[in-house]
């Protein structure tokens, strides 16, 4: 991370998407997805970005969405091997990308 800007290996910087899909959140993943972690980012926020970091949310990660509580927050996730519950809030701080098959 570099100062407090409040990015963490955003892969190939902010806004970097294939031509014509938009920047992917895990918030919008479905339950039964995976996705690979392309960057942690919170505007304004240095603390959520190194806390997500913390708990696995790195570039390179593979994140399954496990389930959802039954008013859609929290949701359940599985990284690197631990269940991780995070509210959508925080979720949508951690940008994914396709899940290498």
């Amino acid at each position: 991370m570099k100062g407090t800007d409040g990015v963490f290996g955003e892969a190939g910087g902010p806004g970097t998407t294939a031509i014509g899909s938009p920047p992917l959140s895990l918030a919008d993943l479905a339950p039964g997805t995976s996705a690979v972690v392309t960057g942690v980012l919170a505007d304004g926020e240095p603390a959520v970005v190194r806390r997500l970091h913390d708990l696995g949310f790195t570039p390179g990660a593979v994140v399954e969405v496990v389930r959802r509580a039954p008013l859609r927050d929290p949701v359940l996730y599985r990284i690197k091997g631990c269940e991780v519950c995070l509210r959508r809030a925080q979720a949508v701080c951690v940008r994914v990308g396709e899940a290498a098959r």
